[in-house]
């Protein structure tokens, strides 16, 4: 068994080991009869209408790491056929996410539009062969002649127009003649056809809109199914993998490219990624970004990857749950769990430990000197001797998580309640004595003694605990804005398809919390991560500034794949 192949330095050691699959084994048998002359050549082909989301991940890992993996290569190719919705944002957005991800396409960045000349061209010699004509149908009307699934089609009335009156047409559409939408150039195939999609598709449309690469030159442009197989084929790919709602399309596409008489690439369907109480429409996405419902793309709560990478998410980590999940022919739901695991799994060798308390709770050590500082010695991250460690400020006043107190508790809690022994992490064996409660009998202050020969969190008498706490001076400590992230869904919308998708946003999903932090975080950039020991993983914010950093927090230390994981070990 291999391990997936490290698209950056030093991800080998957090990718999991790969088993095979039903791509890399027709790849393999593809070689091995000399199909294709033993080349693998794959691309990944995004719209710039959107963001990449985590979807997208799966597909530029699993086509970035084919072609790695048996020596060949990977284009980079904009699918920009349709101006109305595309933007040069999304073009930046989608190259910035893919070489974030960890991969290069080196110089093989191409767009669809590239070849708007070719492809005319290919439109035409269609005509000429009678194989396609244009028509004055309405988008509606052609919806209404491609019939039903249990009857067929009825053909346009312009069907049968003859070449010369086709190729004069299509001609004069791309002058510029004709209103948007009055015409289009359609392939004749079969309107019986039980397969919709070979029911005399369109091919170009009239459409003016401005292009981001091509300005105004052309006012016509061809459909995705037309584009897709022959920009394939333009580029030498061989094995084209695509999504499993792109299986109905294949025999179109192959259809045109063997019509064409050009190269034929192979096709291959996989299953899409569906995340538990996460929305992967573009289209769904973009509502959320234009209505305000988060702050943009980038929101810390979106499925995007600039929304993850602000989040604190890691490319090694998603590199290694789009390793876990694998490919099949059959469409499921993943849980969303596996992927924080995935991310945990990460952050726990690189994040640097600190102290930081999401909750305040004052502690007040009544026998420790008004005046004195101590420094205790810290580990940076266990996980990784070659950190070191760090000194961090100990006072009479220290701030510990509200939920580590209990006045009255209930049983097998063993953090802190009157009376109680606890271990302060790194520092004292401290003993609550007393409390101080408000009007309202909410407590604000807990009294505690500290014994002198248990610095460093061990008592020379070899007497336990059974509670470690972690805790940040009150003099010493830096109020930062932490923002705490839970699911944007309750669920993904569509378990009520008559229920408009908004409807099932969290309200809790964000909320801003001010946190007591040690201090060796001050001045820490935007994208730093750090573990918060026993509370959660924190990446800084890119709107964090000196005067007021601003934390999200990533992950919870809470793992409830592994939970799952422990249990099916169990089971068996």
């Amino acid at each position: 068994m291999s391990t997936e192949p490290s698209p950056a330095t030093g991800a080998a050691e957090t990718e999991a080991p790969r088993p095979s699959n039903f791509i890399r084994d027709i790849i393999l048998d593809d070689n091995s009869t000399g199909k294709f002359g033993g080349r693998v050549h794959t691309r990944f082909p995004p719209e710039p209408n959107g963001y990449l989301h985590i979807g997208h991940a799966k597909s530029i890992c699993l086509n970035f790491g084919l072609a790695r993996e048996f020596g060949g290569k990977c284009n980079l190719r904009f699918d920009d056929t349709n101006p109305s919705k595309e933007e040069v944002e999304y073009v930046e957005s989608i190259i910035e996410d893919v070489r974030w991800l960890g991969f290069d396409w080196e110089d093989r960045l191409f767009y669809a539009s590239d070849y708007f000349d070719q492809l005319y061209e290919w439109a035409v010699q269609l005509i000429k062969q009678g194989q396609a004509y244009v028509c004055d149908l309405t988008a509606d009307q052609i919806r209404e002649h491609r019939g039903t699934p249990t009857t067929a089609g009825k053909d346009s009335p312009y069907r049968d127009r003859n070449v010369e009156e086709n190729l004069d047409l299509f001609e004069r559409m791309r002058a510029g003649e004709f209103p948007d939408g009055s015409r289009t150039l359609r392939t004749r195939i079969d309107m019986a056809s039980p397969n919709f999609n070979m029911r005399d598709p369109v091919m170009y449309r009239i459409l003016r809109a401005e292009h981001h690469r091509t300005g105004n030159k052309w006012c016509i442009y061809p459909m995705y199914d037309f584009a897709h197989g022959e920009c394939d084929s333009i580029e030498g790919i061989t094995h084209s993998i695509c999504t499993l709602e792109f299986e109905d399309h294949r025999p179109l596409y192959d259809w045109y490219v063997e019509n064409l008489g050009i190269h034929h690439p192979q096709q291959i369907e996989f299953d899409r990624l569906n995340l538990t109480n996460t929305m992967l429409s573009k289209r769904k996405l973009l509502r959320l970004v234009q209505e305000g419902f988060v702050s943009g793309w980038d929101d810390p709560r979106m499925p995007t990857l600039s929304g993850m990478r602000r989040r604190g998410y890691t490319p090694e980590g998603i590199r290694l749950f789009c390793s876990r999940i694998g490919v099949s022919k059959t469409n499921g739901m993943i849980e969303f769990s596996l992927l924080e695991h995935s991310i945990r799994e990460d952050l726990n060798l690189c994040a640097a430990r600190v102290m930081g308390v999401v909750d305040p709770l004052k502690v007040v050590i009544t026998n420790y000197p008004d005046d004195l500082t101590e420094e205790m010695e810290a580990v940076n991250n266990p996980e990784d001797p070659s950190a070191g460690t760090r000194k961090v400020p100990f006072s009479k006043v220290l701030y510990i998580e509200r939920e580590d107190f209990r006045e009255d508790p209930p049983k097998q809690y063993f953090r802190l309640s009157p009376g109680r022994e606890v271990r302060l992490r790194y520092a004292y064996f401290v003993t609550c004595t007393g409390v101080v409660k408000d009007a309202a009998g909410e407590v604000q202050e807990i009294h505690c003694t500290y014994d002198p020969a248990t610095r460093g969190g061990n008592a020379p008498d070899g007497r336990k605990v059974k509670s470690t706490m972690h805790w940040v001076s009150a003099a010493h400590a830096i109020d930062v804005e932490a923002r705490i992230y839970e699911g944007l869904f309750r669920e993904t919308g569509e378990e009520n398809p008559d229920q408009d998708f908004t409807a099932s946003l969290n309200p809790e999903s964000l909320q801003v919390r001010t946190a007591k932090v040690e201090p060796s975080v001050q001045g820490a950039a935007p994208g730093s991560l750090f573990q918060f020991e026993r509370v959660g993983y924190f990446c800084v914010d890119k709107d964090s500034t000196a005067d007021r950093p601003v934390f999200n927090r990533t992950v919870t230390l809470k793992d409830a794949w592994a939970k799952i994981e422990k249990a099916q070990k169990n089971v068996k």
